[in-house]
């Protein structure tokens, strides 16, 4: 099984194949890309709808090319119905397997997340995939998504302490964090809840929906036509990466 990891932005580096080399196994492997077109990071609704057209692009490319599903690499799952729509194989958003994974092992969960700026698109998010009602909290640690890197300890520090006030002030029972950019944070995360004798679930987006795609591909599984229909036939200018 080949599940390929697609980077909605443009910056090079901030994922890589090392990242995510950790999942690979006997009977899986991991492929990754960025979008040739596109922002360089995704903070906001506009930033989301510039790189629609190079998730597509590469979602054609990735199923053309053998792939078995796709992960979105994005906690605002830029695409995902229009990916769904142009592809057969699975296509999973971190934000919606996330959320929903939350939802089944917490009464109550809240997100951390990057910027103010993307609080609206993950309550809309919510609100789109039914769990809004479980939603606690959005938390942010005012880090932007390409300084991510820059200092790992305060990195986990920060989300630590967002964390832990979710926890103590919003009622939740369940973390998850809310950018794919905070892969690995979770296990320092736990340790610090687990600190304060609070013992929940923290989710880190893309090993979760990694296992979740993998279980989808073994079921025999894939997203309806009904709901996500493939495109009727016409004129698109401006894209010659895109052939449906």
């Amino acid at each position: 099984m080949r599940i390929h990891l697609i980077t909605p932005i443009v910056t090079e580096g901030i994922r890589t194949l090392d990242d995510v080399a950790s999942f690979n196994s006997a009977d899986l492997s991991i492929t990754q890309s960025l979008i040739a077109t596109g922002p360089a990071s995704i903070e906001s609704e506009f930033d989301e709808a510039m790189s629609v057209p190079g998730i597509v692009a590469e979602a054609l490319a990735a199923e053309r090319s053998g792939a078995d599903a796709i992960i979105i690499d994005c906690m605002g799952d830029p695409g995902l119905s229009a990916a769904r729509e142009v592809v057969s194989i699975p296509v999973l958003g971190p934000s919606e397997t996330s959320m929903h994974l939350a939802a089944m092992l917490g009464h109550r969960y809240s997100v951390v997340t990057v910027l103010d700026s993307v609080v609206p698109m993950i309550e809309n998010l919510a609100k789109l995939y039914a769990t809004s009602e479980k939603l606690a909290s959005v938390r942010v640690i005012n880090i932007p998504v390409l300084e991510l890197e820059a200092a790992p300890e305060k990195l986990i520090a920060e989300l630590a302490k967002a964390s832990v006030a979710a926890v103590e002030e919003d009622g939740a029972h369940a973390i998850v964090l809310g950018c794919t950019g905070f892969l690995g944070c979770a296990e320092g995360i736990t340790a610090a809840l687990e600190a304060k004798n609070y013992t929940l679930p923290v989710i880190d987006p893309i090993p979760a929906t990694v296992c979740i795609a993998a279980g989808i591909v073994r079921a025999g599984l894939t997203h309806s036509k009904r709901t996500y229909a493939q495109p009727g036939s016409k004129d698109l200018k401006g894209y010659p990466s895109i052939k449906i």
